[in-house]
């Protein structure tokens, strides 16, 4: 049977003019993404996906992510069984091609992605949504939006601004919706030592149920002395870079909650390991995404669906207007997935710039 192989390089915006802004990464008004995706006798039989424009978090520039990736693609045996996972590559390289060699084994084996990795499949999962920065009206009418739709767990991203700012801003939602929506925060790593203890003191105050990466990444003993002093439940995102940092969590238990990602540990079999090992540990796990497209959701709602993961952030593909691979549901304050074996995407049109092809 023909098997047709192409790696893509798209391009996926946002309705309603949505910006992403964080701390670290800056203005963001669109995802630049690779896909990686089969078809045999014109069926789709495996989607990998992996974006690129993130090297606030990564560290690669987008043009040497593609050129890395199209060179490893030229290596891979495509007229066999699925070519193996080359284990070396940088976390958003290995993402791609082991996400892509992971949906293919579950739709081989008929079931869908969550049941593959070891749990049960969910027809739906809440998920938070984020207010990324912006003006008080834009903040405001997005939060109210997403409250209407059902979803009552919001997390702001503070540390772009001033401190004084970022609290008014918590204040204008507690205002408008009281205790009936969960608050939480992410500063990116923004804030200092020196700065963190008293800022965490005047968020305990308005009700939040956890901050995430209030100091950078890097030294262990500050975050573990500030986390031991909050009141505020830290969650560590930006120090989860790595298997290694994962360990380094294991050994020093510096924070009570982490914040995983494809993006950063380079494939669900990694992201897995580390969530049943800090699950294990009783270390509660959010599993997330870095607002990317329906291919890289999916895969991590799965993921979270397997590990039963108490936290999820699965709104990336929310609001997309242009994914080849179709829209994701989102409303109740969940997101929906698709039945079906793997990752349950029964389609992908071929967009964007085609940067491999094979067809054998």
């Amino acid at each position: 049977m023909k098997r047709v192989v192409r790696l893509m390089r798209v391009s996926l915006s946002y309705a309603d003019g949505m910006v992403l802004h964080t701390a670290t990464s800056g203005a963001v008004p669109a995802l630049d993404e690779l896909r990686l995706v089969a078809w045999e006798g014109g069926v789709v039989t495996a989607m990998g996906a992996s974006r690129l424009n993130i090297a606030y978090l990564s560290g690669i520039d987008p043009e040497a992510l593609c050129a890395l990736c199209a060179a490893v693609f030229d290596t891979l045996d495509w007229d066999g069984f699925w070519p193996g996972v080359p284990d070396d590559l940088p976390a958003p390289a290995r993402m791609l091609f082991e996400m892509a060699a992971t949906d293919y084994a579950a739709r081989r084996a008929g079931v869908p992605l969550a049941v593959w990795l070891g749990g049960t499949v969910a027809v739906r999962l809440p998920t938070n949504q984020t207010l990324f920065w912006s003006d008080d009206g834009t903040l405001l009418r997005r939060a109210h939006a997403y409250v209407a739709r059902g979803f009552d767990d919001l997390k702001l991203r503070v540390g772009a601004g001033d401190v004084a700012d970022d609290l008014r801003r918590i204040r204008l939602l507690r205002d408008a919706f009281g205790t009936s929506v969960k608050l939480s925060a992410d500063a990116n790593g923004s804030w200092s030592a020196a700065d963190a203890p008293a800022i965490l003191d005047s968020l305990a105050a308005l009700g939040l149920s956890s901050i995430e990466q209030p100091v950078a990444a890097g030294d262990w003993d500050v975050i573990a002395r500030i986390s031991a002093g909050s009141k505020v439940p830290v969650m560590l995102d930006e120090s989860l870079g790595s298997m290694a940092d994962i360990e380094t969590l294991l050994a020093t238990r510096a924070a009570p909650l982490a914040h995983l990602k494809l993006a950063k540990l380079g494939g669900l079999d990694r992201l897995m390991q580390s969530g049943r090992a800090l699950q294990a540990a009783g270390i509660g796990v959010m599993v997330g995404q870095m607002n990317e497209g329906s291919v890289s959701t999916l895969a991590a709602a799965h993921a979270a669906a397997a590990l039963g993961a108490a936290y999820r952030e699965l709104y990336g593909a929310d609001g997309l207007l242009d994914d080849p691979a179709g829209s994701l549901r989102y409303n109740e304050g969940c997101v929906y997935l698709p039945p079906g074996p793997g990752l349950g995407l029964a389609q992908h049109a071929t967009a964007g710039t085609l940067l491999r092809e094979h067809i054998g």
